[in-house]
């Protein structure tokens, strides 16, 4: 860790009071981490974002009272909103596709690896997105109540507008992942490096003003429905 660096904040968000403490036992085990707060609703976690500030949110999917989705979508209208990490089950691929769509940076399960749960708040803090591929696949198998034909059309030919500003490759990524691919998968897929993956999705974050894969795979998906 970088000496001069101050520790990522965390605010764990849990119903489960077991499963708020094995959390906090593993974040505050690291030198680069530290948990400012619990909270076991979303009206608790939202008065303690507000007064701890944290850099990450670690949200529970559902919940008694409010649930996760309307916390994020809450906590993301504030002027300098904390990343949000959800935490999930498959059973809640609904609500977390909603979460990704309003902002939130990626998603772990609750039965992932430790080391796993901490390199994705590290990632997310740092900004970057992180979703399981085959989860993000589900997720957006999942994805709404079908719509009209007016607008499907209507989100068709915006989609198509935002994917335009798009160079060929930069569109052949965005397609690799829509169907769910990670760096590795598309770099195969298209005979380029990770690296050269790596720039083309931070261009598609730029580009296409989205913060996490989902997002871009939403965009693909409404472009090229039927």
């Amino acid at each position: 860790m970088d000496s001069q660096r101050k520790p990522v904040r965390v605010v764990i968000v849990d119903d489960e009071q077991l499963v708020r403490m094995a959390l906090r036992l593993v974040i505050d085990g690291e030198p680069d981490l530290t948990v400012v707060a619990e909270a076991a609703d979303g009206d608790a976690a939202i008065t303690v974002v507000d007064e701890q500030r944290p850099d990450v949110v670690l949200m529970d999917v559902r919940m008694p009272g409010r649930d996760g989705l309307s916390t994020t979508r809450e906590l993301l209208t504030r002027p300098a909103p904390p990343r949000v990490l959800m935490l999930t089950t498959f059973d809640s691929d609904d609500l977390v596709l909603g979460a990704l769509s309003a902002g939130a940076l990626g998603f772990v399960l609750k039965d992932t690896q430790p080391s796993q749960i901490l390199d994705a708040v590290r990632s997310v803090a740092d900004g970057n997105p992180v979703l399981s591929p085959a989860a993000t696949a589900r997720v957006i198998a999942a994805a709404t109540a079908p719509q009209s034909p007016h607008a499907r059309n209507a989100s068709r030919e915006a989609a198509r507008k935002q994917l335009s500003t798009l160079t060929e490759r930069e569109l052949e990524t965005a397609r690799a992942v829509a169907d769910g691919l990670d760096n590795a998968d598309i770099a195969r897929r298209l005979h380029i490096s990770i690296a050269t993956v790596k720039a083309h999705t931070s261009s598609l974050f730029t580009k296409l003003a989205v913060r996490n894969r989902v997002q871009i795979a939403l965009l693909v998906r409404d472009a090229e429905a039927e």
